[in-house]
């Protein structure tokens, strides 16, 4: 595979991240013209169907340029202060090389060999283990991590998980993550706000019915329609910025482990860092939307039809088909003395009852079985050693 996934696979986020830009404007649309209809049956609920139709149209036409305005203002903020936004979830700060010298040499030293502009570096403190890639623009871009992965990981596998998220900078996966999260966020908000409203208003429909009942049925039928029409449409606006997730490929995931065994020639360290991580990722407090970002996201969907990464099993499968890495199964976490995590399989890690294999004695390597009780020293043929 080439060092930063395919040249197809970068241009497809150019691509959706234009076309997410432009659903997020259609769905403001059609926010506000759910807003109108409910604005309408507010101010006067016995109008028939057809009136209300008309009226928010008009309303819609008025509002047009501040909605627009609103959802290009939304897009500006969150281009200039995402970040700050991130960090505000999460806790992440920015560190200096004297700071973090270990971590701040392997990313510098990754992005020398290949001429990669140098992120920022940003530490949350958090036993959890994970990391993320956010930024739109080049003097955007940093790379976080937490202090748990930092602990359970050693020096190959930290490389590796720098590896995993250079490559989704330079991808452009971040840029697409940071827009789907904007599109849910603005979305969102206004749903919120115009359910909020919707459900804390006592508003009567049909309160003016006239002495005839089918006059007044369907002028009430007509309010009650467009209630149930605006709220449809609402609905259907905030679902749709939910599922933006779908345009987000789980390969963007597979192709950044690709992309990181390229940059290090390590596959085995890829492997060895996300069996660690497996399971261990979760950042209490954090939004689903920064969870998205993550190397990896423990909450999944229903029969993971909702989840936004593939398994660490698919993603270590991959590695060992298709760049010859070696998959020792899953790894305990790390022991509490802060040793980095035994790197072997855990049938061959010794337990508490687990006895030692005694060693080979003689000079001739063919030293008897050892007594099954004594636990003194073995003797070989020669004598007591």
């Amino acid at each position: 595979m080439a060092a930063y996934g395919l040249y197809t696979h970068i241009a497809s986020n150019k691509i959706r991240s234009m076309l997410l830009l432009g659903g997020l404007f259609l769905l403001v649309y059609v926010m506000v013209f759910a807003g109108a209809l409910l604005a309408e049956v507010a101010l006067n609920s016995n109008r028939p169907f057809d009136a209300y139709i008309t009226l928010a149209g008009r309303d819609l036409i008025k509002a047009f340029p501040f909605a627009t305005i609103g959802a290009a203002a939304w897009i500006v903020i969150a281009y200039f202060f995402h970040q700050n936004i991130i960090d505000a979830v999460t806790g992440g700060h920015d560190v200096t090389r004297q700071e973090q010298p270990r971590l701040y040499n392997l990313l510098e030293n990754l992005c020398i060999s290949r001429g990669i502009p140098m992120p920022k570096l940003k530490i949350i403190d958090s036993p959890a283990l994970n990391a993320f890639a956010t930024g739109l623009n080049r003097s955007q871009y940093a790379v976080t991590v937490t202090t748990g992965l930092m602990k359970a990981l050693n020096d190959r596998e930290m490389e590796a998980v720098l590896g995993h998220e250079l490559t989704h900078i330079r991808n452009g996966d971040v840029q697409l993550l940071v827009i789907a999260v904007v599109i849910a966020g603005v979305i969102g908000f206004f749903a919120e706000l115009f359910f909020r409203i919707f459900f804390n208003s006592n508003w009567s429909f049909g309160s003016g019915r006239s002495s005839s009942s089918s006059d007044g049925d369907k002028k009430g039928g007509g309010a009650f329609a467009i209630v149930f029409l605006a709220i449809a449409l609402i609905g259907l606006a905030w679902g749709l910025s939910l599922v933006v997730r779908f345009a987000l490929s789980r390969s963007r995931e597979l192709l950044a482990d690709a992309g990181s065994v390229e940059l290090t020639k390590d596959p085995d360290a890829m492997i060895s860092a996300l069996r660690k991580i497996e399971g261990r990722g979760e950042l209490p407090g954090a939004t689903s939307a920064v969870m998205e970002m993550c190397m990896d996201n423990p909450r999944e969907g229903f029969a993971d039809l909702f989840a936004t990464h593939p398994s660490i099993d698919s993603r270590v499968k991959a590695l060992v088909k298709y760049a010859g890495g070696h998959d020792s199964g899953p790894m305990p976490l790390p022991g509490a003395d802060g040793d980095t995590g035994d790197t072997r399989a855990p049938s061959a890690i010794p337990g508490p009852d687990t006895r030692p294999e005694p060693p080979h004695t003689g000079p001739w390597g063919s030293s008897p079985p050892p007594a099954p009780s004594p636990a003194g020293p073995v003797s070989g043929p020669w004598g007591r050693r």
